[in-house]
């Protein structure tokens, strides 16, 4: 029998990074980008926060989930107002634990809990959809530039 330490390490395949958004002020809209540099502070031209929750990181098999929660047909990542869409891997299997995304290597540091901004911008119940879907933060373990297309490798 394998041991718990051998499976939570263990991973069917690689994730893939999909979008990255930058909030370039507190309440201005998300621009999404085609590539970003993630320094020790997070990533350069977001406003964010520092250290443990320097980059905020969601799933990309949640975006239909959160949609059908909140009665919308589709939610595009910029409404959810995360820096970064994972496709692919389970972010929530990272927890603790280092992720190479391009040449920079972030830690997930816990749970991204909804702000009460989501039920202006997915409609009433919008908060409680997000509920347990709303992403991750994370630390900047190692800087480097990333891009859509990059692999997500723990």
């Amino acid at each position: 029998m394998e041991s718990i330490a051998t499976l939570t390490a263990r991973h069917a395949q690689a994730g893939r990074l999909e979008w990255i958004g930058l909030r370039p002020a507190r309440l201005q809209p998300v621009q999404a980008v085609m590539e970003a540099e993630l320094t020790e502070a997070g990533l350069a031209g977001d406003h964010g926060r520092h250290g443990k929750r320097a980059v905020t990181l969601i799933q990309a098999e949640h975006l239909p989930v959160i949609a059908a929660l909140a009665g919308c047909a589709t939610v595009a990542p910029e409404t959810l107002r995360r820096n970064l869409v994972v496709s692919g891997i389970n972010l929530a299997a990272l927890r603790g634990r280092d992720l190479r995304i391009g040449r920079a290597v972030l830690r997930i540091t816990g749970p991204c809990a909804p702000c009460s901004r989501m039920e202006a911008a997915l409609g009433p119940g919008g908060y409680n959809a997000m509920r347990g879907h709303g992403g991750w933060c994370a630390e900047v373990v190692s800087p480097g530039p990333i891009a859509p297309g990059d692999a997500v490798d723990p």
